[in-house]
């Protein structure tokens, strides 16, 4: 399915209307929603936000607002892997810097870019909440701590 045509399946509907009623305000479930959207779809794309938006009676303007605060959704299609390093202070003063440098450097783009072969997304989040394993960062859906460049090069190298 594409983003040009989002549109939820029967049972995709059906859970958008639980997760509505399980709030005293049908909008408390926008963010999951828009993540069910995300993993359905890939990214949120302007068509996209739309259609979430005729699920809640909101306007496009009020979800693309919650869509553009929040880091968890991708606004374009992300790389196969997302590669999100902490910056917040505890990281920061472990080294974050140096990381995201190495990363950078490694990948050959900027924080908020995807890789030419469209294999890695690098990102800086505010918390990724283990500060005591600072500096670290999320590879999709594990976790990597206590980083080192050399670390970092092993688990690029794990990379599909």
């Amino acid at each position: 399915m594409t983003t040009t045509d989002p549109t939820f399946s029967a049972e995709q509907l059906a859970e958008v209307r639980r997760l509505q009623a399980l709030y005293p305000d049908a909008r408390g479930a926008l963010l999951p929603v828009l993540y069910m959207a995300q993993d359905t779809f890939g990214w949120i794309s302007l068509e996209t936000e739309e259609y979430v938006a005729g699920l809640f009676d909101l306007s496009p303007a009020h979800v693309h607002e919650v869509v553009t605060f929040y880091t968890l959704y991708f606004r374009e299609r992300p790389g196969r892997h997302v590669v999100s390093v902490c910056h917040n202070l505890s990281c920061h003063l472990a080294g974050a810097g140096s990381i995201i440098a190495h990363l950078k450097q490694r990948l050959r783009v900027e924080v908020g870019e995807t890789t030419e072969d469209g294999r890695v997304t690098l990102l800086s989040v505010e918390c990724l909440c283990a500060c005591e394993a600072a500096p670290m960062m999320q590879v999709d859906d594990r976790y990597e701590m206590n980083l080192t460049p050399v670390k970092i090069d092993r688990i690029l190298e794990g990379l599909a």
